[in-house]
């Protein structure tokens, strides 16, 4: 992502909101483990990390909003595109195997880490075919 004013917006936003899922991921899991919770607390807990990723994903589509530079944000949202095919596959692809047995099984937040992990891969190989054109990365 190229320092665009937008990109700068971005990580201005991000970076909080990654913090803040930290925070509410390890303070979630310390409460549960020491009181062990029921009801509504329980689940007020196990949703707490859940709403800065929601946040986060927000922050994601406020970049593209207000993305002005046409072809950053054309290059952002095919890697975007490329990651949702990559954990869409993975997905589809582990599902049948757990049906199987064959492998266990995997809680559904993966699906956003997979499909951020397929975002940033793809967003190299965009740069790196980029280069290899004679285009500036």
């Amino acid at each position: 992502m190229a320092a665009t004013p937008a990109a700068r917006r971005y990580l201005k936003r991000f970076a909080p909101t990654m913090i803040a899922y930290f925070i509410a991921l390890f303070g979630a899991n310390w409460a549960m483990e020491t009181w062990h919770p029921t009801g509504a607390t329980l689940v007020a807990l196990a949703i707490l990390p859940a709403l800065p990723i929601v946040g986060v994903i927000a922050v994601i589509g406020l970049y593209i909003l207000e993305e002005n530079d046409e072809y950053q944000r054309a290059q952002a949202v095919q890697g975007m595109l490329i990651g949702l095919g990559f954990m869409l596959a993975l997905a589809s692809v582990w599902g049948f195997l757990e049906e199987a047995g064959a492998v266990p099984h995997v809680k559904a937040y993966w699906a956003f880490v997979t499909w951020c992990a397929g975002w940033g891969i793809a967003q190299c190989v965009l740069k790196l075919r980029e280069r290899g054109a004679g285009g500036a990365a």
